[in-house]
């Protein structure tokens, strides 16, 4: 492989508290979701996952809550009752 190719980030587990505090920041307005990435040293994308899925949470967008989705989730592993 090329050595001008970046290496891939190994993924990172976050505390939901964590998460929480990530987007107080970006909800302050006074920076943006690319500058507190960078400032944090995580992914752009990943802040603004956590930034969406805090407004989904608070009912200001439409889609499945964070609780919606573990119920979502729990379901489907769980077999089908005959």
């Amino acid at each position: 492989m090329e050595q001008t190719m970046q290496q891939r980030r190994r993924r990172r587990a976050f505390t939901p508290a964590f998460k929480a505090e990530v987007v107080e920041l970006c909800r302050k307005g006074n920076r943006s979701i690319p500058e507190v990435a960078r400032d944090l040293d995580l992914t752009e994308t990943a802040v603004r996952r956590w930034v969406t899925q805090a407004e989904i949470d608070r009912r200001s967008r439409p889609g499945l809550t964070s609780s919606e989705q573990a119920e979502l989730g729990q379901l489907r592993r769980e077999p089908a009752a005959a």
